[in-house]
């Protein structure tokens, strides 16, 4: 017992150490470590596998909606970069450049990719001459870098795994259409698969991507109240294009410009999916995402019949196309608890000698520890509908937990008093002045505007700040 005892105690305590508790988790369930490549992940098998699932499910439903993968290249050349100078402005202090080939200085210096829109541009000017080109929606899977100086496991590192989508558009209307119709799969995804409650809406115009018009975030509330940017799908306009002179001809042979979006999501998710559900014991892992779903755990398992029932069990989840293992190490059943636990797999079933004289098995639930005793003979019909309980369960739990952190408040005393002695959110309205969201961001210590819900609410006529005419009512709050 000593040795499962300490097994549990190298994780932190969430509410102790926020942060080591965060890094005990990551390490513990060894999701990654840092590479010898300074400011880079490894990323290892168990958090591998959580991205891997992300990457099946969003894959389904971006095809879902038209989107085609490609594959791109990952050096940029410099020339290409300054064709869109507010772009690699916003981007210049992260660009990591290449300057040799070989042994020999490069004619032209190249950029690794920190995000891909020139290189979907340069693609388009070739293959865009006519109407009849477009719509082209796609999406690459792929690696970028940028030279960020602090990092955090998933949350920030200088290579990160994501996914960018890219489209172009004959009208302003269709790349607008777009543009929110992938922030929309995006809260879809997050809110149903993730089990993740968001806040969302448009970035303020000193938050957006650079280069766009248009940014829409989907924001997630951490378990120590701060935000964490989950996911944004941005209208770009016809900046870009033009950029590159991509213009197409319309049925009467008259040129246009074409109009651009982009979006991603990134492995920082596996960041949010952590602070949000994780516990004292490890990560919690919501059913739809997790690589192992159902671990087996069968008792005195040296005893006759127990493994081989066991795998009877393991057979007829797999029928069901549930994502299920048998823990038959010879570790104790305490020991493989703890380590089903630290996982966050969300369902074990223990089954032993006593447990087969009765025909019975038990299921213990990751998020909340409940205990269901079932007849083995009804495992089919029954597993299923405990792992969408669990996840809708998961989901509620969160919501109630953001629901509870969301502050008013109607002036700068509100503001600071609230942002000083709670966690969470902060709704207050702003006169969309830059100079009052720079005030606000200092007097309150770090609360941010984290977006202009689209939702609005009028909390008052004036702005919480210089007490001018108010635009918008903000969701303001700290972020990682």
């Amino acid at each position: 017992m000593a040795n499962e005892k300490k097994f549990v105690e190298k994780i932190t305590a969430r509410d102790t150490d926020f942060a080591s508790w965060y890094t005990d988790v990551v390490r513990e369930a060894k999701l990654c470590d840092y590479s010898s490549m300074r400011g880079c992940l490894n990323y290892l098998p168990n958090g591998y596998a959580i991205w891997e699932n992300i990457q099946k499910k969003l894959d389904k439903y971006f095809k879902e909606t038209g989107v085609e993968n490609v594959s791109l290249p990952m050096l940029i050349p410099e020339s290409l970069l300054q064709k869109e100078k507010d772009h690699i402005a916003g981007f210049a202090p992260e660009v990591a450049w290449v300057t040799k080939g070989g042994n020999e200085d490069l004619e032209e210096k190249c950029c690794i990719r920190p995000t891909s829109e020139t290189l979907f541009c340069d693609v388009w000017q070739k293959q865009v001459k006519s109407y009849r080109d477009l719509p082209l929606i796609w999406n690459q899977w792929c690696s970028v870098l940028r030279w960020e100086k602090t990092t955090r496991p998933f949350l920030r590192s200088r290579e990160f795994l994501w996914q960018e989508g890219h489209t172009l558009h004959a009208t302003h209307e269709e790349a607008e259409k777009r543009t929110k119709q992938m922030f929309q799969v995006y809260y879809d995804f997050v809110t149903k698969d993730l089990a993740i409650p968001l806040v969302c809406g448009k970035k303020t115009e000193s938050e957006k991507f650079a280069g766009a018009e248009d940014t829409y975030t989907i924001e997630a509330m951490m378990h120590d109240g701060k935000s964490l940017q989950s996911g944004t799908s941005h209208f770009f306009g016809s900046g870009f294009p033009d950029s590159f002179n991509i213009k197409y001809l319309d049925k009467e042979n008259k040129l246009h410009s074409c109009y651009e979006t982009s979006w991603g999501l990134s492995t920082r998710i596996i960041g949010a999916i952590i602070m949000v559900h994780g516990d004292d014991d490890g990560l919690v892992l919501p059913p739809r995402i997790a690589p192992t779903q159902v671990m087996i755990i069968p008792i005195a398992q040296q005893k006759e019949g127990v493994l081989d029932k066991a795998k009877e069990i393991l057979d007829k989840l797999q029928k069901l196309n549930i994502r299920a293992k048998i823990d038959d190490s010879e570790k104790s059943p305490g020991f493989k608890y703890s380590e089903q636990e630290i996982l966050g797999i969300p369902l074990r079933i223990e089954i032993g000698p006593k447990d087969i004289e009765k025909n019975e098995l038990i299921i213990v639930r990751r998020n909340d520890r409940k205990k269901i005793t079932l007849k083995i003979n009804e495992i089919e019909n029954e597993i299923q509908n405990i792992l969408e309980e669990m996840q809708n369960d998961m989901y509620n739990n969160a919501k109630n937990f953001l629901d509870n952190h969301i502050y008013t408040a109607k002036d700068m005393d509100e503001m600071k008093e609230i942002s000083k002695n709670k966690i969470g959110f902060i709704k207050a309205m702003w006169c969309g002045d830059e100079n009052c969201e720079d005030k606000i961001k200092t007097e309150t210590e770090g609360f941010g505007s984290r977006c202009i819900p689209e939702e609005q609410e009028h909390l008052s006529n004036t702005c919480v700040c210089c007490g001018k005419k108010a635009k918008h009512m903000v969701v303001w709050g700290k972020s990682y």
